[in-house]
């Protein structure tokens, strides 16, 4: 069979630890023998990261924005354990923000539905897709380890010289300090983009932050989602029966769990980390999950959800079975191939995604799945495969198509 011929390479950025090793089997599975890739690879795995001070982080960034379309692995965001695990020369930033801060995009993630696995929460009936503001907040943050009596200031010093203070705290003792910002403009692409998915996907909007308690940052999110709103997109809300709302993140976390579900919900950079993980948990797995970051340029970059699954790749380099869901991270390079198709004019490549994906929905619905789907599904006499045999039995699925 004749591999699909690409015209424009993909920005391709290797992870850590368990997905590092599915990326791989998934390339050497469901990827090349079909198509002839074509990639600028960049490894951002943390040693590879630490050899070159991020910068290999940064560079991959810069080439998604000139070639457009990337795929990424799940990477480590260290902690002081993996400073002392990896011989770091610092605690690196998490590669995601750096990107995203790069990018400056709105990551959109949805969880994949598939017969079977049905969601935690009984009358979600329909997809809840996560917006999640993709830069600043705590990703972009200065922080200080305070070591005893003093005062803490919060310094503006304007162009002009002119020089605005307001303290944060007088320390009486020991204490830790943090600070995070944005910008007005990052805001307005971050609105904009989640009015033009819901307008795209003939989706309602909803918002939520904490305005009444974060009467600056907070409430200049809301403001700025509301001007845009009634400026330019309120009237072609209406014309296509959609609403927007919006409310403390409080009551939408309520009304969230009370819903049935069809909606985008926009959230702030940490809410959105942290709310995408429960509502895919909820839906089944935090393997059953698309991620895609898009720019106002419209730069695309296409990833997991999830993190590295540190416990298997442990059991892994032990010699031991693992039966790791690589579901998100083949979605992630579907998403990418066929946008890369899609731009590209190329349809076969746009096809091969779509199948790849039945493939993998309709291998899961035949009762073959990793532990993770077997322990929640409602199939009946389902077989328990490992990371290896599962990406097999999604190939012959794919062959068989």
């Amino acid at each position: 069979m004749d591999r699909i011929k690409m015209k424009t390479p993909l920005v391709e950025m290797d992870g850590d630890e368990m997905t590092r090793i599915l990326w791989q089997m998934i390339k050497d599975e469901l990827i090349m023998p079909f198509i002839d890739l074509k990639t600028e690879y960049y490894d951002l795995g943390l040693e590879h990261r630490n050899e070159t001070d991020d910068q290999v982080t940064v560079d991959s960034a810069e080439a998604t924005r000139k070639y457009g379309v990337a795929v990424k692995c799940a990477t480590i965001t260290p902690n002081a354990a993996r400073m002392t695990e990896y011989q770091l020369k610092e605690m690196w930033k998490s590669p995601n923000g750096t990107i995203r801060a790069i990018l400056d995009g709105t990551v959109f993630r949805a969880p994949i539905v598939v017969k079977g696995i049905e969601p935690c929460v009984r009358n979600w009936e329909k997809p809840i897709t996560i917006a999640r503001h993709a830069y600043g907040d705590i990703y972009k943050n200065v922080e200080i380890q305070v070591p005893g009596e003093g005062k803490a200031e919060l310094v503006f010093t304007a162009k002009d010289g002119t020089v605005r203070k307001e303290t944060v705290h007088e320390f009486k003792g020991a204490g830790i300090l943090q600070g995070v910002h944005n910008t007005r403009a990052s805001i307005q692409s971050f609105a904009r983009a989640c009015f033009n998915y819901a307008l795209d996907t003939r989706q309602d909007l909803w918002f939520g932050a904490k305005d009444t308690i974060s009467k600056k940052y907070d409430h200049s999110f809301k403001d700025i989602f509301q001007e845009i709103y009634d400026a330019e997109y309120k009237e072609r809300f209406e014309a296509e029966g959609l609403a927007y709302f919006y409310s403390l993140i409080d009551d939408i976390v309520a009304r969230v769990m009370k819903a049935k579900g069809g909606f985008i919900w926009a959230c702030k950079n940490y809410d959105g980390d942290v709310m995408s993980d429960m509502v895919s948990s909820a839906f089944g797995s935090l393997a059953m999950m698309t991620s895609v970051l898009v720019s106002p340029t419209g730069v695309y970059e296409y990833e997991a959800a999830h993190g590295t699954v540190q416990r298997h790749y442990y059991k892994h380099l032990k010699g031991e079975e693992t039966s790791t869901n690589s579901v998100a991270t083949i979605f992630a390079w579907t998403g990418a191939l066929r946008k890369r198709g899609e731009l590209d004019g190329i349809r076969e490549l746009m096809e091969f995604a779509d199948k790849l994906e039945k493939a993998t929905l309709a291998t899961i619905e035949a009762g073959k799945m990793t532990k993770d789907l077997a322990l929640i599904t409602t199939l009946k006499d389902v077989t328990v495969l490992n990371s290896g045999d599962f990406i097999k039995e999604i190939r012959k699925t794919l062959e068989a198509m």
